[in-house]
């Protein structure tokens, strides 16, 4: 067993790491460069969504992202950039979007979604997190007829598949179900078994209860690189000093990549940009979380204010908060809200997400440095897979027998 190890990453994915190895009895360091949960576990729009099975990669999203390079104001948009990265992720991408492949990636997003969903029941009761948590369910919205009876189909594939309990709410059922929407719209599914929590407050909690377990937490401190003895590292080198470690987990989310030349290794994962508005909540506000489905951006009302977000944007590293992407947010939303906003605006937001071209995440062993592990690249679902993550990345590490088969995270699968 490894007695020390060190995390490079302190966002959700990196600190459900830091739990579980404290649970099997590890030594445990997390260096983050900024302070906890400050890249995109901050302020995205907290879904614990066992809904969310169906991968990224598929040809309605590929199309979508061809049509974007000539539209730059929809949900998903693609800088047009020379970057031989993005293009040979992109590439990857198209390969994996086969519907042949559809099938087998939802199963293995379906495995870490059930897990992390019961393992969040247990840790919110247990450790008493004070996140918000709530489990009222997600309701997706169509606005026309043809979508919302379109997705008919795909409701009956995850029933079948997944054995789902979704309801049916068409237009007629949908005002009573949630007074906020606006009258005319098409219909809703609803997903019973999802759940939502604030993440900030989620963040908060995990520093106290890491904290309270022994976990080292050091902030505002950057990775330089690693020392090795033959296919080991032996030191994590920062800005601030030399770590010694037995064990390491890279859980940098989309700045992962930039430790490839460190550790012999490409991760193809690319930055996707994410965005939201944080407000007060508005005097009609939903009653839970809604996805407007035609437009991709999710809603999220907390007990003291009131989320929407979503979008993609492949633009690199870009820092910009571009109104016209705030403003796309507003816009949606009052299509389908009744009372869409409310001021002042508390906060305006980006975040990375670690995209994959095949929309599963990494989770392994490195096959160049022994007592490297990799825990990155969960594209959308960071949050929702965090503590299953955590607890496969604690099992791998410790030689416990893992509790989900983790034959679909490999790195392998990209060499």
């Amino acid at each position: 067993m490894s007695s020390s190890v060190i995390i490079v990453g302190g966002g959700v994915i990196g600190a459900s790491c830091a739990y579980y190895l404290r649970q099997f009895g590890c030594g445990v360091t997390l260096i983050e460069q900024h302070h906890l949960g400050s890249g995109c576990s901050h302020a995205n729009c907290g879904f614990v969504c066992p809904s969310h099975v169906l991968p990224l990669s598929s040809p309605s999203t590929l199309r979508e992202g061809i049509v974007s390079l000539f539209r730059p104001n929809g949900s998903l948009r693609i800088a047009p950039r020379f970057d031989p990265l993005l293009w040979s992720w992109l590439w990857r991408f198209a390969q994996n979007s086969h519907p042949k492949r559809l099938l087998p990636s939802a199963h293995a997003i379906h495995a870490l979604l059930q897990s992390s969903r019961r393992l969040f029941d247990y840790l919110i009761q247990h450790e008493a997190i004070n996140c918000e948590w709530e489990t009222r369910g997600i309701l997706f919205v169509f606005i026309t007829p043809k979508a919302f009876e379109h997705y008919a189909t795909t409701a009956d594939l995850l029933r079948r598949e997944f054995s789902m309990n979704i309801r049916c709410v068409p237009s007629q059922e949908l005002l009573a179900f949630e007074p906020s929407l606006r009258p005319g719209l098409a219909g809703g599914w609803f997903f019973e078994s999802d759940a939502h929590l604030k993440p900030d407050l989620l963040m908060s909690e995990w520093r106290r209860v890491l904290l309270s377990r022994g976990v080292e937490i050091v902030e505002n401190t950057k990775v330089r690189d690693f020392e090795t003895s033959g296919r080991r590292i032996t030191h994590v080198n920062t800005n601030r000093g030399s770590f010694p470690a037995d064990a390491v987990v890279l859980a940098a989310g989309a700045w992962s990549p930039n430790f490839s030349r460190h550790i012999g290794l490409r991760l193809p994962i690319q930055p996707g940009k994410g965005y939201s508005l944080t407000l007060p909540k508005p005097a009609t506000a939903p009653s839970r979380p809604i996805i407007l489905e035609e437009h991709r951006v999710a809603v999220t009302p907390f007990r003291t204010s009131y989320r929407i977000g979503s979008t993609m944007e492949f633009a690199g590293y870009d820092t910009s908060l571009p109104p016209r992407r705030l403003d796309f947010l507003k816009h949606v939303a009052s299509r389908y809200l009744c009372e869409p906003l409310a001021t002042p605006v508390l906060e305006k937001w980006y975040g990375w997400r670690p995209m994959t071209p095949d929309s599963l995440p990494i989770i392994d062993r490195s096959f160049r440095l022994s007592n490297l592990f990799v825990a990155a690249g969960h594209n959308m679902l960071g949050l929702s897979m965090a503590p299953a993550t955590g607890q496969l990345i604690a099992e791998l590490i410790t030689g416990t027998a893992p509790h989900i088969d983790p034959s679909p995270y490999r790195l392998a699968r990209f060499r």
